[in-house]
C-alpha cells in the first residue's frame, strides 16, 4: 500500500462513526419504536424501563429505582407519581427506615407487563434480526463487558 493510500485509509477510518454514536443511535431508534408499541399503554418507554426494573427488584427507593432506570432523581419523582396515579406502582415506608418510601409493582403493573412482553421481544428481534443467534449472545455479552468498563 502506497503511503497515500495509508492516509486515505487512515482518513475513512477517521471518518466512520464511532461505537459512542452508534449506540447513542441504536438506543434513540429503541427508544422512539419502543414508544410506538407502548402507546396503547399510555406509559413511555422510560416508564416501561422503570417498571421492568421494578418487577425485576420490587421494594426499591426512589433514588434505586432512578440509577437503575437511566434517570435523574428528579425525573423518577415525577414518573413514580405519574405511575402510582395510574395504578401500576404503590408507594410504601420502609420498615428499616422510616423516612423513606419503597415503590413496588401494583396487580396492575404486573399485568401491564405481561401484556407487553412479546411486543417487546418482537421488537428486540426486529433489532436483531439480521444476526444469528450466537451473534446476538456476543452482542449481548459485548454490551454487558462495555457497560462493566465504564461502572
Amino acid at each position: 500500500m502506497t503511503e497515500a493510500a495509508a492516509q486515505r485509509a487512515g482518513r475513512d477510518a477517521e471518518a466512520a462513526p464511532s461505537l459512542l454514536y452508534l449506540v447513542k443511535r441504536t438506543e434513540q431508534a429503541v427508544r422512539a419504536r419502543l414508544d410506538e408499541v407502548l402507546k396503547p399503554a399510555g406509559v413511555t418507554a422510560l416508564q416501561y424501563t422503570a417498571l421492568t426494573v421494578l418487577e425485576r427488584h420490587d421494594g426499591l427507593t426512589a433514588a434505586q429505582l432512578a440509577r437503575d432506570s437511566f434517570v435523574t432523581a428528579q425525573s423518577m419523582a415525577d414518573m413514580v407519581r405519574t405511575l402510582e396515579a395510574r395504578g401500576h406502582v404503590v408507594r410504601s415506608p420502609n420498615p428499616v427506615n422510616r423516612r423513606e418510601l419503597l415503590i413496588a409493582l401494583t396487580e396492575l403493573g404486573h399485568r401491564l407487563l405481561d401484556d407487553y412482553r412479546r411486543p417487546v421481544r418482537e421488537l428486540e428481534h426486529r433489532m436483531t434480526g439480521g444476526l444469528s443467534a450466537p451473534e446476538v449472545d456476543q452482542l449481548r455479552a459485548a454490551l454487558d463487558s462495555a457497560w462493566r468498563q465504564l461502572n
